[in-house]
């Protein structure tokens, strides 16, 4: 029996069959692997900060090429032309990721306004590239007081919506004022060790993920889309 006669919305010229084939990664992978880091706060002394830098080092100990994204200055999402030096600044160290990292305070329960502002400055096109799709993606949050998972949850959501891979793992440090030493550095513990599972998950996701997320997000829909409206404009023609 042909398969697609028991699919009959389907459209067999637009319908890929994966294989495994097909995931070979696309064109020669020399470089590090690239990894942008977002933190949450803008206080002098800032735990989501001294978080996102100590990651940072375990990255850069595997071999990632990372950048961290300074919010000062970023003014509110809406509120300036996208010109903006540091909205360009940021949108384009996202095309220049292959992996992203999200940390945040817990704030009344959810992310900051400092890391959602961020995320609100990328948009989900900028003509016919997506910055953040494809991207690896892990999440962080410290909290004042006991564990919580409230900001991990939502920027696993947000990640979802910005169409990222997000890797299974998550750090959530619980009182951190207690967990870095003057300099801002993590003391050791069980929790810097999940930090380091973390950054290692994420690293080895961008190097599998790499090169390939251009057949991985390609869509039927999409491609279904773009030839009816190819066939609309054909028609309009005649």
């Amino acid at each position: 029996m042909d398969k697609i006669a028991d699919l009959p919305n389907i459209n067999p010229e637009q319908l890929d069959l994966p294989t495994l084939d097909r995931l070979a990664p696309v064109g020669e992978l020399t470089h590090r692997p690239r990894i942008l880091m977002l933190y949450g706060s803008l206080r002098e002394r800032s735990f989501s900060r001294f978080l996102t830098e100590e990651a940072a080092r375990i990255l850069q100990h595997f071999g990632a090429e990372v950048k961290i994204f300074d919010p000062k200055e970023l003014p509110m999402a809406g509120s300036v032309a996208e010109d903006h030096p540091k909205v360009v600044e940021l949108r384009e160290l996202c095309l220049w990721s292959e992996g992203q990292v999200w940390c945040s305070p817990e704030r009344h329960g959810t992310v900051t306004a400092v890391l959602k502002n961020q995320i609100d400055w990328i948009p989900l096109e900028m003509g016919a590239i997506r910055p953040s799709q494809g991207r690896t993606l892990a999440v962080m949050q410290v909290c004042g007081g006991s564990q919580s998972f409230n900001v991990v949850n939502t920027l696993r959501l947000l990640g979802r919506w910005m169409r990222m891979f997000t890797i299974p793992n998550q750090s959530s440090v619980p009182m951190a004022y207690k967990e870095f030493d003057d300099a801002g550095r993590m003391r050791q513990s069980a929790y810097y060790d999940r930090v380091v599972d973390v950054m290692e998950e994420l690293f080895k996701m961008t190097l599998l993920l790499r090169g390939r997320t251009d057949y991985l997000t390609d869509r039927y829909s999409e491609r279904n889309e773009r030839a009816m409206k190819a066939i609309d404009a054909a028609i309009k023609r005649i």
